[in-house]
């Protein structure tokens, strides 16, 4: 059910309250990424950041000197917690990597899934700064290199003949997934596919190995 406005739980503190700079960072950082998670970042003003965070603006700018400041927190808030979610699937299978490798797809299939979510923000944030060396696309890139570096060690753990084509090949199906959730849509059938795709890669790149050794 879509909260109301109203609802305590998404309602910003009082405009005008003290509020001790940690907090106030805190409830800027939450506003901004509601907002530009939800809407696009270009599309959101430092204004509609300060009004949702009920803080005035500068409050704001003690701790941001610049809107692209406050973007590049919100991606480092969330590149963070994409790896924390990465690593938590890698743990469910302590020493199977291959499982390790599934286990990650198929829970990013059930995040992609959930009603409140907008797909990748790392690559909605490439999308709407079209400059390879805009801070945002950088923290884009450093998100990418993180998948795919942990992709190929992990690929190189399971016994793949090649680790990395294995990991790219991954990595191009979860890049599928993301923009099959704002597509398609959850449950459709070429998400549902994504994890037979998954299975038929590592399948087929550790049955390699195991040809080559015998």
């Amino acid at each position: 059910m879509t909260r109301s406005s109203t609802d305590p739980a998404k309602t910003p503190a009082r405009r005008g309250a003290r509020l001790d700079g940690a907090t106030a960072q805190q409830q800027l950082l939450d506003a901004a990424q509601e907002l530009f998670y939800r809407e696009g970042i270009r599309a959101i003003g430092v204004d509609a950041v300060v009004e949702r965070a009920g803080v005035n603006k500068m409050s704001l700018y003690r701790r941001f000197a610049s809107k692209d400041e406050l973007v590049a927190a919100y991606l480092d808030r969330m590149h963070e917690g994409y790896q924390k979610r990465f690593e938590a699937s890698v743990a469910k299978h302590p020493d199977a990597p291959a499982a390790q490798l599934m286990q990650a797809l198929d829970d990013l299939v059930k995040r992609a899934s959930a009603p409140d979510y907008h797909g990748c923000p790392f690559l909605n944030v490439s999308c709407e700064f079209s400059d390879p060396a805009h801070p945002a696309r950088q923290s884009a890139e450093r998100n990418k290199q993180y998948l795919l570096t942990r992709l190929t060690q992990i690929s190189e753990a399971a016994g793949a003949a090649n680790p990395r084509e294995l990991a790219e090949s991954l990595a191009l199906v979860v890049d599928g997934i993301y923009a099959t959730s704002q597509t398609y849509g959850p449950g459709s059938g070429p998400m549902l596919a994504a994890p037979r795709i998954v299975r038929a890669l590592i399948d087929a790149a550790c049955a390699s190995k195991s040809k080559e050794s015998v």
